[in-house]
């Protein structure tokens, strides 16, 4: 590979493919322990909406296997297993502090028995093929080295009639109202950091990889070409988030 192939971003940092990771790894331990509260802080509540829009447009089935990849202290997953009766989850995330947490919710201890928890990477999943149901991934694709790769793992190990769902912030449709989103986010969201977290750093980095992140047709072309099928997304908050959607079929 050429020096050219094997450079990425880090927010608005080129940094070394081989580097990216750690530095996500330590942006999320860093975060761990003050990251649920930030997501209320930083969205108003409205993560909490938006989760359930993609649970709405989901409709988990009984007895489904989740894969909740970067599902980190396991928001999504409790609302998969709480629609679902009989349904499994597991969460896999790169940061096992994100995980610690995780196990420490309240929610965790009433659905032990349906739930797993694994330290691990969407580029290089721990599974084998044709395993799950549905793999969802919230707010973790973003910060992924290859999203490619990613989107290739979750088509391998989905099921035939598998789902993939994407929730991920993406870019509003009109250059005004993005502009003074543009203006919130970076110059409201890292003090909130540095005054919730103790970390402005980490939440500019957030902020930064949110802008980077490829538009919703881009990322829906993605999505097809890993394999999957009647690809479609829907804004959420005018295109402030945006849910994808696949079938392996």
């Amino acid at each position: 590979m050429s020096d050219e192939q094997q450079k990425t971003h880090f927010g608005f940092q080129t940094v070394n493919e081989a580097e990216k990771a750690g530095m996500v790894h330590g942006v999320f331990t860093r975060v761990a322990s003050k990251y649920d509260i930030m997501n209320d802080v930083m969205s108003m509540g409205i993560h909490r909406v938006w989760k359930d829009a993609m649970m709405d447009w989901l409709a988990p089935r009984p007895g489904a296997k989740l894969l909740d990849v970067a599902g980190g202290t396991g928001d999504v997953s409790f609302r998969f297993l709480k629609r679902a009766p009989g349904a499994h989850a597991t969460v896999l995330d790169m940061t096992e502090s994100m995980l610690v947490e995780g196990r420490q919710r309240a929610e965790a201890d009433h659905m032990a028995d349906r739930l797993n928890w694994v330290v691990g990477d969407a580029m290089a999943l721990p599974f084998p093929a044709n395993t799950f149901d549905v793999y969802t991934i919230s707010f973790g694709i973003r910060n992924v080295t290859r999203v490619q790769d990613a989107l290739n793992e979750a088509y391998r190990v989905l099921r035939p009639g598998g789902r993939l769902m994407v929730l991920e912030f993406s870019q509003l449709p009109n250059a005004a109202m993005q502009k003074a989103y543009d203006l919130y986010s970076f110059n409201v969201i890292p003090v909130m950091g540095k005054i919730i977290a103790g970390d402005r750093d980490s939440y500019q980095y957030l902020v930064e990889s949110i802008r980077k992140f490829p538009d919703q047709e881009t990322f829906a072309a993605m999505i097809r070409k890993a394999g999957f099928g009647q690809v479609s997304y829907r804004n959420l908050s005018m295109g402030i988030a945006a849910l994808h959607s696949g079938w392996k079929i």
